[in-house]
């Protein structure tokens, strides 16, 4: 069955030359506004023939590091300087952003978790449609801005997947590298069924997810690591002119090959992390201790690595419940290339 045309509607003309400021609007109605409209600001930059870079941030609203970066280009990105056309969503879940948190407070939809999307669904699910029909086919490139949030906090790096089209994976790997960040990865998620990834990359057009801090807030190391690998993905693509910056130290590559990567909790309690973020591990080491807060006298369960790695993502909040994910070890390898 085709599905109506989505309700969304734009304010700006994504074929026009020079620079527009407006917005994409999903008509709501609610008790505060029968008539009403969820309104996601959007930049289009355009100059001339040449590819489409789409930009994307606060996919989750507490992840600012993203959002922060997207809005400063939108001010400060000119048509002189691009070579195509450059689209800037620094908020694609509005309300999630609007309200601080991961998911939308108006569905508690999570945008990242919603894809294809439907025109008929929920405010979460008719912005992942509008993307997924509207946005994404008229794009190139799509830049995935995430971090960890208030629940993570993760290595700033940029990633892309193992596919089916090996080069578009490889495309995809050059301009993970690109972005410039301390650390590069070829990224395993758990569920990639209604990832926004996945809704970009099925249209076989070259994807790019990041993750660059987490707890809930940003620091100037991690805003210059972001601005840096905007322009690096630019640069790289064709979009601007320039060279490419990247780190002082040599780019770290790290690979998730399964779902081992990820150690999630079994247990309740208060979470004691024995190592850092970037610090090796080997297989069977301790990396945290879980402490029963209802009693005294308990000894902590003791989670240990299922594989040598690196440890590139932990919970950030001490409290911790059953199937929180408490860290993410990735293996370190030579090269991103191939499928080794």
């Amino acid at each position: 069955m085709s599905k109506r045309p989505s309700p969304i509607s734009a304010t700006v003309d994504f074929d026009a030359e020079g620079i527009q400021h407006g917005f994409l609007k999903l008509p709501i109605s609610t008790n505060e506004s029968a008539w009403g409209a969820v309104m996601i600001p959007v930049t289009v930059v355009k100059n001339g023939s040449g590819p489409t870079a789409l930009l994307t941030g606060g996919n989750h609203g507490d992840e600012y590091e993203g959002i922060t970066a997207l809005l400063k280009l939108a001010n400060t990105l000119t048509p002189e300087r691009v070579h195509g056309r450059v689209i800037i969503v620094p908020m694609m879940n509005t309300p999630a952003a609007m309200a601080g948190t991961r998911t939308s407070p108006m569905d508690d939809g999570n945008l990242n978790r919603s894809f294809p999307g439907d025109p008929d669904g929920g405010v979460t699910e008719q912005i992942a449609d509008y993307f997924t029909r509207v946005m994404v086919p008229m794009s190139d490139i799509v830049v995935d801005l995430h971090s960890g949030g208030r629940t993570l906090d993760i290595l700033p790096f940029g990633a892309a997947h193992v596919l089916p089209d090996k080069d578009q994976q490889r495309q995809a790997l050059e301009g993970a590298k690109a972005f410039g960040a301390p650390y590069a990865m070829k990224m395993f998620e758990l569920d990639a069924a209604r990832l926004f990834d996945t809704a970009v990359e099925s249209q076989g057009k070259i994807f790019i997810a990041t993750e660059l801090g987490g707890g809930g807030s940003t620091t100037p190391e991690r805003m210059a690591i972001t601005e840096r690998g905007i322009s690096n993905c630019l640069i790289h693509y064709g979009l601007l002119d320039g060279e490419i910056e990247l780190p002082d130290e040599p780019q770290v590559y790290v690979d998730m090959p399964d779902a081992s990567c990820y150690v999630q909790s079994e247990h309740t309690g208060l979470l004691e992390l024995t190592l850092g973020l970037g610090d090796r591990v080997r297989q069977g080491d301790a990396i945290a201790r879980i402490y029963d807060m209802t009693r005294t006298g308990a000894s902590p369960v003791i989670y240990r690595a299922e594989r040598d790695g690196l440890l590139v993502a932990r919970r950030f909040p001490s409290l911790v419940n059953m199937g929180d994910t408490i860290a993410v070890i990735a293996e370190v390898v030579e090269s991103l290339d191939g499928d080794q």
